[in-house]
């Protein structure tokens, strides 16, 4: 035997090649089930054999002289069934991933475009074939300033903020309340008591003439008004 040739045990050449000895001692007595697949056994065959001056690949042919060749799985009709050729397999495995990597690189450009494309204003189509413009925004309503039958013996209180009000006209409540801006109120009279809880959101007019706010915004005032 090539190893006591050499003058060696079975654990010192297992530590120089670095292969259990269980495993080469089934080599030497063809124990091929103590190391198991094929592949492996002709791995350790193929060390070994090197390590004992042996040529590698002769020693791997005489082991596989020993196996019974392999045969194709049977199928219907006695007939075998044809494998693809692993380079074959390769091949087509590569091509799925990089068809894959190509759809997966144009997705992303595609949202990338897509994010950064500008959005567009409505516009509002014009008559005759005009080129179309864009639609005109609604103006807020200004709040109602003086009515057209204010004048003589009048108050008209025109609210540009929310505020509480409470307005006596001779003697009787006549407005009492919080109203939003907006809100405007003519009175006729004598006499008239104004109470604010916002002074500097309500605009007085007297007799159809602009006495301005009382105060401030938050201010709560109170004036009495002949007309």
């Amino acid at each position: 035997m090539a190893r006591e040739a050499r003058g060696l045990s079975l654990s010192t050449a297992a530590e120089q090649i670095r292969i259990r000895s269980v495993y080469l001692a089934a080599i030497e007595e063809e124990n091929w089930s103590t190391i198991g697949a094929p592949v492996y056994i002709r791995g350790f065959i193929r060390t070994y054999a090197r390590f004992l001056g042996m040529d590698p690949e002769e020693a791997v042919a005489a082991f596989n002289r020993t196996q019974p060749a392999a045969q194709s799985p049977p199928v219907a009709g006695g007939e075998r069934e044809e494998r693809e050729p692993p380079a074959r397999r390769g091949a087509l495995l590569v091509w799925i991933a990089g068809t894959v990597a190509v759809l997966l690189v144009a997705f992303v450009v595609y949202n990338e475009l897509t994010m950064r494309r500008p959005a567009t204003t409505a516009l509002a189509p014009s008559p005759s074939g005009a080129a179309p413009t864009a639609a005109p925004i609604a103006a807020t309503p200004k709040p109602k300033t003086l009515l057209a039958s204010d004048g003589a013996n009048s108050l008209a209180l025109v609210l540009s903020a929310t505020s509480w009000l409470r307005v006596t006209v001779d003697g009787s409540v006549s407005m009492e309340g919080t109203f939003p801006a907006g809100t405007s109120k003519t009175f006729h009279g004598k006499n008239a008591l104004v109470r604010i809880g916002n002074a500097g959101g309500v605009e007085i007019y007297v007799d159809g003439k602009d006495v301005g706010k009382l105060g401030k915004s938050g201010d709560v005032v109170e004036q009495t008004f002949t007309l």
